[in-house]
């Protein structure tokens, strides 16, 4: 087991190591000058180079990455003479608009969005998870015809009308909830609970059907193999028989889609934060986006890709967990 999680974590490092490659090359890649990004239209050519030289432009790629790579670990001084700025560790360089450092701007959009999609996921997985049990064990009545007809039409709905329409109904009609917000869960869990609870249901409606989908297909399948079939005729219990025998093998599909979904939604989910007004790193990566502040948008990209990479390797590790010939292979 340890040794398989070891490769598990080799490969996962070994691929954000590339995806910061990629993405740091993509940075000076593109068409546009980030010494004059950062001094502005009416920069004159002296201040242009003044510029370029403490941001260190004027040497290799690979050097700069190297020292973009280090200051993560070690931190740096970002610049020369006046213009120099020390940059602890973890630094991920200074906004080309404000001179805000990154972490600081990442580190107040990450929460939100961590809020957003660890409960939102909880939500969808309980309720998609457990929608596909009962529609696979009611096959053919009107329980699992309901659930079908809940499951395509969360699955043709969409987020901002979705969340448009909740908002309409529950807080601004009825006024039992209040407008959606961000407020810590160390300051006050309620609000924190009430501020995105629009936003949780609105992903759970939406991602939920998939899974419900999903969950019954594989549990119906489960169902009629033989080692379940064996399971019932030695009497055991149904709750027994669909808790311990045929929900493991079932759930190996979902636990799969999970990570992808997860990761995805912890790397910021920019529909959702902008139609519930919430400062995401989703939000912060097309405003970084809009504006050509590349700092930001590296820093949003690979923060997206470690959600992502985490999320897969958390993944691999309970594969190992719930069918142990995983680890065999």
């Amino acid at each position: 087991m340890l040794g398989y999680v070891a490769r598990r974590v080799l490969i996962a490092a070994g691929t954000l190591a590339a995806v910061s490659v990629l993405t740091f090359w993509l940075f000076f890649a593109i068409p546009s000058d980030p010494a004059g990004l950062q001094c502005g239209r009416q920069c004159s050519e002296a201040q242009l180079a003044q510029v370029s030289e403490s941001l260190g432009l004027e040497r290799p790629t690979h050097v700069l990455y190297a020292e973009y790579m280090r200051g993560i670990f070690l931190g740096r001084t970002i610049g020369e003479g006046d213009l120099a700025r020390d940059c602890p560790a973890p630094c991920l360089g200074f906004s080309f608009r404000t001179g805000e450092p990154v972490l600081a701007a990442l580190t107040r959009a990450l929460p939100v969005s961590l809020s957003i999609g660890v409960g939102a996921a909880l939500l969808w997985l309980a309720g998609g998870v457990t929608l596909g049990i009962v529609s696979a064990l009611k096959r053919g009545t009107w329980v699992d015809r309901s659930a079908i007809a809940i499951s395509l039409a969360g699955a043709s709905s969409q987020v901002f009308f979705v969340g448009l329409i909740l908002q309409m109904i529950f807080v601004f009609a009825l006024g039992w909830l209040p407008v959606p917000s961000y407020t810590s869960p160390f300051v006050s869990p309620l609000r924190w609970a009430g501020g995105l609870c629009l936003a949780w249901t609105t992903l759970a409606l939406i991602n939920s059907a998939l899974y419900a989908r999903l969950m019954r297909g594989q549990m119906l399948e489960t169902l009629s193999e033989d080692f379940v079939r064996t399971a019932r005729a030695k009497g055991l219990p149904m709750r027994s028989v669909v808790l311990r025998h045929a929900l493991r093998p079932a759930v190996t599909p979902i636990v799969t889609i999970a990570g992808i979904d997860i990761g995805g939604v912890l790397g910021g989910t920019v529909i959702t934060e902008s139609v519930f007004g919430l400062q995401g790193v989703g939000r912060l990566a097309v405003q970084a986006s809009q504006d050509l502040n590349l700092p930001i948008v590296m820093a949003t990209v690979l923060a997206a890709a470690f959600f992502v990479v985490a999320a897969n390797l958390t993944v691999d590790v309970l594969y190992a967990a719930i069918d142990p010939r995983v680890r065999l292979s």
